[in-house]
């Protein structure tokens, strides 16, 4: 027995169906009396499956050259069986059916469990697997939201991010700073769900509230990013009140305190890339305010690029190329807000 054990071990690998069950028949043959039930235990098939097997050595039974079964053996396919099965399933599937309010699916999600419960209710018999199967016969798989589509494309546009590109080489070239800012995805600081795992004891997770509603007795973490493009390196400070264009520039301000000068100390300008809303858009007065008072703190002049927000709108003034300067005392907005030398800001004019 423990000699066929390690026969048997060392064979399965390399075994297909017909030649396992012939194998274990050939076994239980030498065995004699009780050979059947001896392989079955050892090898874990069914006693049927080796009595076949017997059956088909003494009969000389083989399967036709390159098969492992008879011809027709095996389960019949769903679809030959339920003709319907998978007009039926490409018909729930179809984007055009779907917020039809005829459909059974109307606003739910095509999980497999709903699109098999739905083809149950016309009559078919059929398990998730199997829809699964059917649908990546069809073509179909899993796949998640693709933010691709942007509206109409302004003539500009690509000219916009070439422009802010090469300012930023140059700035580069000159061994000068160049940092990106934004502010990041805001967090409820509390008993709140937020996303990420942590190692707990096992069933022991910890317990927050139901319901995200917003206490007015806690603050919200407000982290906001200074990205040094020069050196690759990253800094967030993290505010517990608004998401204002002062917090904005306080940001930049004690990344330069920390990390900025000691990293350029031989700094002679700076720029600055961002996007066109939020607490640093092009559009916010108090921004290019805080700004010209950090240029004046600094004694650098300090130019921000906008980048264009999305291009459905297509104003030509959304690369808006602003410069705080402590030269000439002004902010401008490049191409819509002509230099001025007054030591206030020019009143904001309409982009062009």
């Amino acid at each position: 027995m423990r000699a066929a054990r390690e026969r048997y071990r060392q064979m399965a690998p390399v075994l297909d169906e017909q030649s396992r069950r012939r194998y274990a028949a050939m076994e239980a043959l030498s065995m004699g009396h009780g050979g059947v039930s001896a392989m079955s235990r050892i090898t874990g098939l069914a006693r049927s499956t080796i009595n076949r097997g017997v059956s088909d050595i003494r009969n000389g039974v083989m399967a036709p050259p390159g098969r492992v079964r008879k011809a027709g053996g095996g389960r019949r396919r769903k679809t030959d069986e339920d003709p319907t099965l998978l007009s039926d399933l490409k018909a729930l599937v179809e984007p055009s059916t779907r917020g039809d309010p005829m459909q059974p699916l109307l606003w739910t999600s095509l999980s497999l469990g709903k699109l098999a419960g739905a083809l149950a209710e016309k009559g078919h018999k059929v398990s998730a697997s199997v829809v699964g199967g059917l649908l990546h016969g069809l073509g179909y798989s899993l796949q998640a939201n693709s933010k691709v589509k942007e509206g109409r494309r302004h003539i500009d546009r690509d000219a916009q991010f070439h422009y802010i590109n090469d300012r930023a080489k140059a700035f580069l070239a000159a061994d000068e700073p160049v940092i990106s800012v934004d502010t990041k995805k805001k967090e409820l600081v509390g008993n709140f769900k937020n996303n990420g795992r942590e190692w707990r004891p096992a069933g022991k997770p910890t317990l927050v509230n139901v319901h995200d509603f917003i206490d007015p007795k806690l603050p919200r973490a407000v982290p906001y990013g200074v990205y040094d493009i020069t050196n690759n390196l990253g800094w967030v400070s993290v505010g517990t009140d608004h998401d204002t264009a002062s917090f904005a520039v306080h940001a930049i301000r004690r990344w330069w305190r920390t990390m900025g000068r000691k990293r350029h100390p031989d700094a002679t300008k700076l720029m600055i890339s961002a996007d066109g809303g939020g607490s640093n858009g092009y559009r916010v007065r108090l921004w290019k305010v805080e700004l010209q008072k950090l240029a004046n703190e600094l004694k650098l002049p300090i130019t921000v690029c906008h980048l264009p927000p999305a291009p459905a709108n297509g104003t030509r003034s959304s690369t808006g190329c602003s410069r705080s300067s402590l030269s000439t005392g002004a902010a401008s907005l490049c191409a819509a807000i002509a230099p001025s030398s007054s030591s206030s800001l020019p009143p904001p004019r309409t982009p062009a």
